[in-house]
């Protein structure tokens, strides 16, 4: 989906970014609006579901096939996390397969966590691509851009019956995004500006809809000095969020206690709910391969690793810790081992580890 070809061409650029500059002015964030409200989440992003089940990929649960979002509810998952890329050539990830996937989880319960990538493939802390149908935009420009795309795509989801409950403006965020215009340390500036444009963009594309929560990503969740400085930056320059969003995996990230020792100190410094929003374990050997493994790397050390984060969370005394998500346990190809399935489709031990807090008996009202 290329809202903003037209601009490409020199001539047209003032033009349409004074345009789009004063459509954009005219929506002001409201903070009195009314919002989804933040229960305790068990998420995981899906985003490969789809494509795995369209391609034949048939998972099973106790043996039973089902489709793969009944067999997550089925054992207490309650949000799902999709990504969006802006024109993917290669990825499913564009508007079309991220609305239809969003509706199959809606029909199951699920609420729904969107993930702009702002980029046509993956953007993380390494890389940060600027869509091709933005190369060489000016800041000013650019941003107008990601207001524009935000507004459209949020008003499709809209349209289409899924309106997020959370949206994630960009993913991974640490080092900035829309390289390298909006990339830190340098460009603080620019990133809060293209932040904002897809906070308002949001805004403008839900209409007359409940406001969606706005979450910024931080992917070193290991990091309670990086985080809080970047979070005070955040604050500083008066950027709307509602979410901390933290990525954790302790290969990249290191340890379990400085994990929850960030954790701490994001409660004692920010007024933000605060979620894991990307964790994952491997099940077969994979990434400690020449290293000591804080767990084992087998099904049932992936499933102590996941009991052992879930209950570091749990264990922080403040109600703004608000859940944690898995990123792609339906995943196939070469991040199969990070999945709770094995190479045969079935349901791994890690599958389990919500049922004891998801499922009981409430006795019927008289």
């Amino acid at each position: 989906m290329k809202l903003h070809k037209n601009i490409l061409k020199p001539g047209l650029i003032a033009m349409v970014g004074i345009f789009i500059f004063s459509l954009q002015s005219s929506v002001a964030q409201d903070p009195s609006s009314p919002q989804a409200e933040l229960k305790y989440a068990i998420g995981a992003d899906f985003s490969f579901l789809k494509e795995a089940e369209d391609n034949g990929t048939v998972f099973r649960d106790n043996k039973v096939a089902k489709p793969g979002l009944e067999i997550f509810r089925d054992h207490g998952y309650n949000w799902i996390r999709l990504r969006l890329f802006h024109s993917p050539d290669r990825l499913p990830n564009d508007l079309g397969y991220t609305i239809e996937l969003a509706k199959e989880a809606q029909k199951l319960g699920y609420k729904f966590l969107l993930d702009y990538h702002y980029a046509d493939s993956w953007a993380d802390p390494g890389k940060q691509p600027i869509p091709q149908a933005w190369q060489g935009l000016e800041p000013e420009v650019l941003a107008d851009s990601v207001y524009a795309y935000t507004r459209n795509t949020i008003e499709a989801f809209r349209k289409a019956g899924v309106m997020p409950e959370m949206v994630q403006i960009g993913n991974e965020i640490r080092n900035g995004m829309l390289w390298p215009m909006g990339k830190l340390p340098d460009n603080w500036d620019n990133l809060a500006s293209f932040i904002k444009a897809g906070i308002d963009g949001v805004d403008a594309g839900r209409g007359q809809a409940q406001r969606p929560l706005i979450m910024i990503h931080y992917d070193q969740g290991a990091d309670p000095e990086g985080a809080r400085k970047y979070y005070q930056k955040m604050n500083a320059y008066d950027i709307g969020y509602d979410v901390i969003g933290l990525s954790y995996y302790p290969w990249w990230h290191g340890s379990l206690l400085e994990f929850r020792r960030n954790l701490l100190s994001l409660v004692d410094n920010f007024s933000k709910d605060i979620m894991l929003v990307e964790t994952a374990y491997n099940w077969r050997p994979s990434e400690y391969q020449d290293t000591l493994a804080p767990y084992p790397e087998t099904p049932q050390g992936q499933r102590e690793f996941l009991e052992s984060v879930h209950e570091t969370m749990l264990n922080i005394p403040s109600p703004k810790i608000k859940g944690i998500f898995w990123w792609e346990p339906a995943v196939t190809g070469g991040l199969r081992s990070r999945g709770f399935f094995d190479n045969h489709g079935r349901s791994l031990p890690v599958m389990k580890v919500f049922d004891k807090y998801t499922r009981g008996k409430t006795e019927a009202a008289d």
